[in-house]
């Protein structure tokens, strides 16, 4: 469905740049579509709050039916339990010195679970909770594609691993994975075997604990390319995904989204040009669109950000070709335009989508929110 609005808000052109633009009416389409999906396959969605952090956003999410939600961040955490959300996975390995803030979290009533994938951090874990008395939930990372983390489901150490945790008195809470490998791939038939084999990895890691006499009651699994590829989810709990909420080019290329479900775009402002190099200029350099260059290794080089006209209609040709830290330089891929000044005047107001959202929202502290002809503002909340 193409929503390009033919009127955009004057105040959008009066609104001072660069900022982080978020269409409201396409982020909830994504939103409830994902849902629907995960509750067609017969799990829970735990959603990644990562990519969003903004509590409106984590409010949509639940209103949609999400169960819980993961974070990456205590910050995160803190935020959502503050909002009243109790069901937390703490998506990434837990550090020693974090636990102090867990454990008060936990106290306070939040079910804060975190996370571990070696007998030294299980260690870690298990002398603080006898130390003072706190028996923290402990879900073991699983490597399923050899992309970052993660125990490996058939081997050794996995059952090390849970025999420190259960024996020391902590709770082995369930195990979770990413294929995160899936960003790598654009054919439907591969982002269905990576499904699967993320599934299978999953599910083998629990059977082993289970056959040990851990209970292991949470199979977690999840990417944005696999929740919408995997065709059974036997054996699994719940499934996580973040981008998904806000897609990108990145998604774009891996083929679950298109230009049209992508909900974040950075208004920006043509400050000047280059004529004999056939560039604009913009005002959202690095700073704003973020030096990730996610789609450089995919099927289309996206450079910094696809370039849209102010309605949100894709300028096809035109990307962001280079960025410093306050310019962007706009430029077409194909042949410089010698008629850039005319195409793109300066004070022209455009949209650029995000190679990767997560990355380029972390650029700011706040969300200026379009629905339809509203505009409202969204604090973000940034930091660890």
């Amino acid at each position: 469905m193409t929503d390009y609005h033919a009127t955009p808000p004057d105040a959008l052109r009066t609104l001072p740049t660069p900022l982080a633009l978020l269409d409201a009416r396409r982020m909830q389409r994504n939103i409830d579509a994902m849902q629907a999906r995960i509750d067609g396959l017969g799990v829970k969605l735990r959603p990644h709050v990562k990519t969003g952090k903004a509590i409106e956003i984590v409010r949509r999410l639940r209103a949609a039916g999400a169960s819980g939600v993961t974070v990456s961040t205590l910050r995160e955490a803190q935020a959502c339990f503050a909002d009243g959300v109790t069901d937390i996975l703490y998506a990434v390995g837990i550090a020693a010195v974090k636990l102090e803030r867990v454990r008060a979290l936990r106290e306070q009533g939040c079910a804060l679970k975190i996370l571990c994938d070696n007998e030294a951090t299980a260690r870690a874990i298990v002398e603080h909770g006898r130390a003072h008395r706190h028996r923290f939930e402990v879900w073991l990372e699983i490597d399923t594609d050899g992309h970052r983390a993660g125990l490996d489901p058939q081997g050794d150490a996995l059952l090390a691993v849970a025999r420190v945790l259960h024996e020391g008195g902590a709770t082995v809470g369930g195990v979770m994975t990413h294929a995160g490998a899936s960003y790598e791939l654009h054919d439907d038939e591969a982002l269905r075997a990576i499904a699967e084999t993320e599934r299978a990895g999953c599910v083998r890691a629990a059977e082993r604990l289970r056959e040990t006499g851990i209970a292991c009651p949470n199979v977690s699994v999840g990417s944005t390319p696999t929740a919408l590829s995997a065709g059974t989810l036997s054996g699994v709990t719940e499934v996580r995904a973040g981008v998904y909420v806000f897609q990108d080019l990145v998604m774009a290329n891996v083929g679950v989204a298109t230009f049209d479900d992508i909900a974040l775009s950075v208004l920006t402002t043509v400050i000047g040009h280059q004529r004999e190099k056939g560039w604009a200029l913009i005002d959202a350099g690095w700073m704003a669109l973020s030096r990730d260059r996610g789609t450089q290794g995919q099927a289309h080089d996206y450079g910094y950000g696809q370039v849209c006209a102010l309605d949100g209609r894709p300028m096809h040709g035109y990307t962001v070709v280079a960025a410093n830290q306050e310019h962007g330089i706009i430029a077409r891929a194909d042949a410089a335009d010698a008629d850039i000044e005319r195409h793109l005047p300066v004070g022209t107001t455009l949209r650029i989508l995000p190679n990767h959202a997560c990355a380029t929202a972390a650029q700011f502290d706040e969300y200026v929110v379009l629905d339809g002809d509203t505009l409202t503002r969204w604090p973000r909340f940034n930091g660890w």
